[in-house]
């Protein structure tokens, strides 16, 4: 989803006062059982028509011994015609008794089911969708059908378990005009032309992941197969008309930066990873293994290659368990683009990176009061869960974790916890814990502070040379209205024009901190946080008269 550059919703919200969260997100959730493996038969495009006829074969594992019931989400058809009709439910010992209302499929379950055992229920449905597939024309008034589940819009065209803690593999297989080609998640089973002008391909995702990452693109494709890139299929698919700004666009960095995470990070996740232009969005969507860009941007030569391919890394291999904790997603792929940056192009545009999410994170902050990074029982049905603060200052608790605990500490931990969720679900407490084993240190009240408590310190002072002492003393004042923040903060002393500055560490957990530091003469200048480490609203600070 949801990248950086989709348009972003406000979201206000109360704070923590722990790192744990009050609560999960509202989705009802299934504690007695797990989809497992999804078969999404669907026929589209072949009329002028935008229904859909879909037939879906869900594996659900029974979690809880003698479960009954179990519901999918699935849209219920609604006044203006839109949604999904469901005609049958069966599965190998006959038809299943069923109910659908209110967006949920609910399903009767055979008496006797053991705890571990699999069921596979076949749903005959058909429908136009509301949302979630698009059956539109691209910008060269070409018919074309493009997913976009982000966040909660699966149900619209798929019964399933439409939730990002619910993870499970799955197959397409697509009917359609023999004159369009199909992309979706995973590999290339098969591709077989029909009588009638029609073809039909099958798609299979062998890795489970949540609902909204799943994706069908339909359209007339200019395709390019890069190669291997670490030894996992690299491939472009772009409208024909704009094969050659769309290919140059992701030449640029989409091999070099996916090369970047599976180096730093760990192994990718997925059985191949294409980039796809698409019609009806912006930005990007970071769907598993076919990122999807929009059609716009890509007539412009512009698209959020990095992000997205980051995210395969952090969201979809390692995914939040509920909506709450969605900085795991767009904070990592946000600070991540940024490492990028940094081994790309070098430390000053890393830094020039920096400053302006530190600048974006200081104007939100005035747009978004009293919201911390991490939502507090987020409510599923009425609201998308990002805000750019999301995006920025949890890109922002990664660059200070980093300076807290050290690069190569920093880095040790990325790779464990990469290792220790890929393909799972977690949760910023297992993060924290992850973080705390490998540098041995206690960062509770660090991700209290930067996480569940809103705002960012303020910070203003002044400096003197004493030249009795032969000290230069700093003075730093928090002048926010909040309670003053725990800080390590960086002051640089300048010796002479034109030097580099001498770093030394400042502990500030007060409204006012005085430091010493030794000096032999009086240095040129003193500056606070010449690294660019520390996130705060930098006031006036000043040589003292």
């Amino acid at each position: 989803m949801p990248c950086l550059f989709r348009a972003l919703l406000p979201l206000a919200v109360l704070m923590l006062v722990t790192v744990s969260r009050a609560g999960a997100d509202t989705y009802p959730r299934q504690p007695g059982v797990d989809a497992r493996h999804y078969v999404f038969r669907l026929t589209l495009l072949t009329s002028a028509a935008n229904e859909i006829e879909g037939e879906a074969a869900v594996t659900l594992r029974v979690v809880t011994a003698g479960l009954r019931e179990a519901a999918l989400d699935l849209a219920t058809p609604r006044a203006d015609g839109k949604g999904m009709t469901v005609a049958a439910v069966t599965s190998a010992t006959g038809p299943v008794p069923f109910t659908h209302r209110d967006n949920r499929l609910r399903l009767t379950l055979p008496p006797g089911l053991a705890a571990g055992q699999d069921v596979t229920v076949t749903i005959a449905y058909r429908g136009v969708p509301a949302d979630g597939l698009r059956l539109i024309d691209n910008i060269h008034g070409e018919r074309t059908a493009f997913s976009e589940n982000w966040y909660n819009r699966a149900r619209h065209w798929l019964p399933m378990i439409d939730h990002v803690a619910d993870k499970a593999t799955g197959e397409f297989i697509i009917t359609t005009r023999a004159d369009y080609q199909v992309i979706a998640n995973g590999t290339l089973v098969e591709q077989v032309d029909l009588e009638g002008g029609r073809r039909r391909t099958h798609w299979r995702q062998d890795v489970p992941i949540s609902s909204w990452l799943y994706a069908v693109g339909i359209a007339r494709f200019a395709v390019r197969h890069a190669g291997l890139v670490r030894g996992v299929p690299l491939e472009y698919w772009v409208f024909p008309q704009d094969a050659e700004k769309g290919f140059a666009l992701f030449e640029k960095d989409a091999r070099r930066s996916f090369e970047f995470y599976a180096d730093w990070v760990g192994p990718f996740a997925y059985q191949k990873l294409a980039h796809v232009e698409a019609a009806g969005m912006g930005g990007g969507t970071e769907h598993a293994s076919s990122i999807f860009y929009g059609e716009k941007g890509i007539t412009t030569g512009s698209g959020p290659v990095v992000h997205e391919v980051a995210h395969q890394w952090f969201g979809n291999a390692v995914t939040e368990h509920d909506w709450n904790d969605i900085w795991l997603s767009e904070g990592f792929a946000t600070y991540f683009t940024l490492l990028y940056t940094e081994h790309a192009e070098g430390r000053d545009a890393f830094v020039d990176g920096l400053r302006r999410s530190r600048g974006t994170v200081l104007s939100l902050e005035t747009k978004l009061p009293n919201t911390p990074v991490v939502h507090v029982s987020h409510d599923d049905a009425v609201r998308e869960p990002t805000n750019q603060l999301v995006y920025q200052k949890g890109a922002w608790m990664l660059h200070m974790l980093r300076a807290q605990v050290g690069t190569a500490t920093f880095w040790r931990g990325i790779r464990d916890y990469y290792r220790e969720y890929m393909n799972s679900t977690t949760s910023t407490d297992q993060f924290r814990q992850v973080m705390e084993r490998v540098s041995g240190q206690d960062l509770g009240w660090f991700f209290r502070q930067w996480l569940n408590r809103a705002g960012v310190p303020a910070l203003s002072g002044t400096w003197r040379f004493d030249a009795a002492a032969r000290e230069v003393v700093v003075t730093v004042r928090q002048t926010q209205a909040a309670d003053p923040f725990r800080l390590s903060l960086a002051v640089g002393v300048v010796a002479s024009e034109g030097a580099l500055p001498a770093v030394h560490q400042m502990a500030i957990d007060g409204g006012e901190t005085t430091m010493r530091i030794p000096a032999a003469t009086a240095p040129a200048a003193v500056v606070l946080d010449p690294g660019v480490w520390t996130l705060a609203d930098f006031g006036a600070f000043v040589k003292a008269p």
